[in-house]
């Protein structure tokens, strides 16, 4: 959203590790930001959704992906050798997740998602993620 707050964070990690990872989450939106502000004369004109690798830490690997209505998805990986494969997959199943949770009548836009169903949901995509489909 363009006030960059967030509107569903969870870690999946057993380290008590929440604030460090808001702080890389708000730190992958400034590269979202900067990739879509000044998008490279060589690429094609931004109507990609996935922005792949946003940046490398030590530990973790952050994803980007921008949704048709400027809804920014982030995912950080713990696992660095992720396939980008994998992180699409994850992300096309996180974004239908997304467009079905805030198609609920009762969410209010702009706020964050409480869903219970969505959280079943996106736990559900994170098992998975990683996991060869013939799909």
């Amino acid at each position: 959203m363009g006030q960059n707050n967030p509107l569903y964070i969870q870690s999946f990690t057993e380290a008590d590790d929440a604030l460090k990872l808001h702080h890389i989450v708000h730190c992958s939106l400034d590269v979202v930001d900067e990739r879509v502000n000044n998008p490279k004369k060589s690429s094609p004109t931004l109507n990609v959704t996935f922005l792949a690798l946003l940046y490398p830490t030590e530990n973790y690997k952050v994803y980007g992906y921008l949704t048709n209505t400027k809804v920014k998805l982030t995912l950080v990986a713990t696992d660095l050798d992720v396939r980008d494969a994998d992180v699409r997959n994850f992300f096309r199943k996180f974004h239908a997740a997304y467009v079905d949770a805030v198609s609920n009548p009762f969410h209010v836009p702009g706020k964050k998602i409480t869903s219970r169903t969505f959280a079943e949901r996106v736990s559900t995509i994170v098992k998975s993620f990683g996991l060869s489909s013939a799909s």
